[in-house]
């Protein structure tokens, strides 16, 4: 964030939050102790926070406790052939000299990309794992880590072998801190649930280190555009999330198995029929 950016939150914020009071407002929304949930956050959509993603991080293992799993997202789509990249795009010129020069994906050392400061923060945290998983991997700590982020499947990342597919077995819960439904990657699983067999899928390319060596593994994923900000706001109408303001912003707490259900159906109903 940059001395301007500061300023300008500053300025836009009534009274600053801390990890105390934003912990107590998590609460109140119905976040509580051994709940497993993922959560996609933005900082500066919470206001001006003292201690910024430490902060976050901090409330959000306090209000689960030691009994409690936390996970983000650890998204690195900069993994992948360049000659697919459209946000933006790359000269032409450039993509072998890409190709030769891009690192492999490492689990401890490649950054997230698009994702916040606090996954980012979080990512780093000591006691976190991470999924090995090159554009879409995970984040995690507390004690169903294992449960969530082993065996995170290189095809179809976002789909039945992957760490939200495993919050929707667990049953565990959807934190949108600050941010919408167009955020949110559980609604991947609903996805691939719902496309019928035989639905193309992109297929994609990554840099990883296998066998002591970096190569470049093929992967499969769905290359869509539906609309999750419209189905979040249709699945919010049935009154199965939970809304309230966390610091300066609105949060949104949720059923993963609710949530990914519905989708799955609205999607059979509406686009995949």
């Amino acid at each position: 964030m940059s001395t301007e950016q500061e300023r300008a939150l500053i300025e836009a914020t009534h009274r600053p939050s801390t990890a105390t009071s934003l912990r107590s407002d998590l609460e109140a929304l119905g976040l509580a102790p051994g709940a497993t949930v993922m959560v996609h956050a933005s900082l500066s959509a919470l206001g001006y926070v003292v201690g910024g993603p430490e902060a976050v991080v901090d409330a959000l293992i306090g209000a689960i406790g030691p009994t409690g799993t936390l996970m983000m997202p650890a998204h690195s789509g900069q993994y992948t052939d360049p000659v697919n990249w459209r946000s933006p795009p790359v000269p032409v010129k450039w993509i072998d000299s890409m190709r030769e020069a891009m690192p492999p994906f490492d689990v401890a050392k490649s950054p997230t990309r698009m994702m916040g400061s606090i996954a980012e923060y979080f990512r780093l945290s000591p006691g976190v794992c991470r999924s090995n998983h090159p554009t879409v991997s995970a984040a995690a700590i507390g004690p169903n880590t294992s449960m969530l982020l082993d065996g995170h499947s290189l095809d179809q990342g976002l789909g039945e072998g992957s760490p939200q597919a495993r919050l929707y077995d667990l049953d565990g819960q959807i934190l949108l801190l600050g941010v919408s439904h167009a955020n949110n990657t559980a609604m991947h699983v609903a996805e691939y649930r719902a496309v019928p067999e035989g639905h193309p899928l992109l297929a994609q390319r990554s840099p990883m280190t296998v066998a002591g060596e970096r190569v470049w593994v093929d992967h499969h994923e769905i290359d869509e555009d539906n609309e999750f900000a419209t189905i979040g706001d249709a699945f919010a109408a049935t009154g199965a999330q939970r809304s309230g303001a966390v610091g300066a912003g609105v949060a949104h707490l949720m059923s993963a198995r609710a949530l990914v259900d519905f989708t799955t159906k609205w999607l059979q109903q509406h686009v995949y029929r």
